[in-house]
C-alpha cells in the first residue's frame, strides 16, 4: 500500500481503497506531526501540525492528527476561485493566458514582474486598477500578494456582465458561483460551507483538513477541464505562485511540475500529485509558517514524492536560521486500518 501512495497504479489502487476492509477513519493511535526548534541543545518551541492524504472522493488514506480538523483554507482557495475566471471564457482572451491564470493562483512577492502580470488582466480588459478591492502596499494595490486574485475577479465581473463593485459580497454573483463550485467539488451542500473575510477582503472558507485534501486530489486529477487548465498553469509557471527562493515555486521546479503546492496564511499547505488524485492538506495548530514548511518537506520525504537532494536545495534556499538554531521534525503519516 505504502508503495501505491507513492508511486500509484490507479486500477489497483481504486480496488484496494474500495475493498471491504478499508475504512475511511482515523484513530487515536495517529498522533500528530511535531515540529520543534532548538537553540543550541535546548528546546526553545513545540508546533503540532494534523495532516492528511485523500483520494478525489474524499477518502482518508493516511493521516497524522486529525484530519477533519477544521480552518480556513485561506490563500490556498485561490487556484478554485479561479474556476470562473476560466470557464467564463475571460482567461482566453488574455494573451498567454497562462500566465494569467498562475498569478490569479498565486500569492506573489509583489516584484515588478508580478505586479506586471496581474496588471495586464486589468489592461487587456480596460478596468481601471483603482477598482481593485485588495489591500495597498507601497501606494499601490498591485503590489499586494492577491493582486492576481482581484484582477482575475473583475475580468470575470466584466466578461458576464456581473457588478464591478461589489465582486467581493457574499452575495455577489461571482462568490455565488465559487460557492457551487466548491459544494459541487466536494459534494456537500452550499449551506454547510461557512466563509469569513480574508486579510485581502475576499471570502475564504472554513473547511476540514479531508476537504482541503479532496480539492487539492482533484485539482491535480486532470480530470476536469478547467481545473486542468489551472493546474497546467500553475505548474508552467511557478515564478507567479509565489517566488524564486519561496517554498511553493521551489516544490513545484522540483518536482518537475509534478507537484502542485500552495500554501495559506495561519499554517495551511496543501499539496497535489499531477495525474495521480492524491491531495496533502496540512494545519499547524498555532499558524506557524516556519512549522508548516519543515512539516509539509518532511511529508514530501516520507511520501518519496521529491528526492532527497531537492529537499535538501530547498531547506537551504528558504531558511536562514542563526548558528545552532535548527528545526527537528517528529512523526509520520500513518495508514488507516481495518
Amino acid at each position: 500500500l505504502y508503495n501505491l501512495i507513492r508511486n500509484p497504479n490507479l486500477s489497483i489502487f481504486q480496488n484496494l481503497i474500495m475493498s471491504s476492509n478499508f475504512k475511511n477513519l482515523y484513530t487515536s493511535n495517529n498522533p500528530p506531526i511535531q515540529v520543534t526548534l532548538k537553540r543550541g541543545s535546548y528546546l526553545e518551541s513545540i508546533h503540532k501540525v494534523h495532516a492528511v492524504v485523500c483520494d478525489k472522493k474524499g477518502r482518508v488514506l493516511m493521516c497524522a492528527g486529525n484530519p477533519e480538523y477544521k480552518s480556513f483554507i485561506r490563500s490556498a482557495l485561490k487556484p478554485f476561485q479561479a474556476i470562473p475566471f476560466v470557464s467564463s471564457g475571460a482567461s482566453s482572451q488574455i494573451n498567454d493566458s497562462l500566465k494569467s491564470i498562475a498569478i490569479a493562483c498565486g500569492s506573489h512577492k509583489g516584484t515588478t514582474a508580478h505586479a506586471r502580470q496581474a496588471f495586464k488582466i486589468l489592461w487587456d480588459y480596460e478596468i481601471d486598477v483603482k477598482k481593485l478591492k485588495c489591500p495597498m502596499v507601497r501606494n499601490s494595490p498591485l503590489l499586494h500578494n492577491c493582486s492576481g486574485k482581484h484582477a482575475s475577479f473583475l475580468a470575470t465581473c466584466k466578461k458576464m456582465n456581473w457588478p464591478m463593485e461589489t465582486y467581493l459580497k457574499g452575495d455577489h454573483p461571482l462568490q455565488i458561483e465559487i460557492f457551487r463550485l466548491i459544494s459541487e467539488l466536494l459534494e456537500i451542500p452550499a449551506s454547510d460551507i461557512f466563509a469569513e473575510r480574508d486579510d485581502c477582503g475576499a471570502p475564504t472558507l472554513y473547511l476540514k483538513l479531508i476537504e482541503m485534501a479532496k480539492l487539492y486530489s482533484i485539482l491535480s486529477s486532470s480530470e476536469n477541464p478547467e481545473l486542468e487548465q489551472i493546474s497546467r498553469s500553475m505548474t508552467m509557471n511557478p515564478n507567479l505562485i509565489s517566488d524564486h527562493n519561496y517554498f511553493d515555486t521551489e516544490i513545484i521546479k522540483a518536482s518537475h511540475g509534478q507537484i502542485i503546492s500552495k500554501g495559506g496564511a495561519e499554517g495551511i499547505l496543501c499539496f497535489g500529485k499531477i495525474n495521480e488524485g492524491i491531495g496533502l492538506a496540512l494545519k499547524v495548530e498555532d499558524g506557524s509558517k516556519r512549522a508548516k514548511h519543515a512539516a509539509g518537506l518532511h511529508l514530501l520525504k516520507q511520501l518519496e514524492w521529491i528526492t532527497n537532494l531537492r529537499i535538501q536545495d530547498i531547506e537551504e534556499k528558504i531558511y536562514d536560521f542563526p548558528k545552532g538554531v535548527n528545526l527537528e521534525v517528529k512523526g509520520e503519516l500513518k495508514f488507516q486500518e481495518s
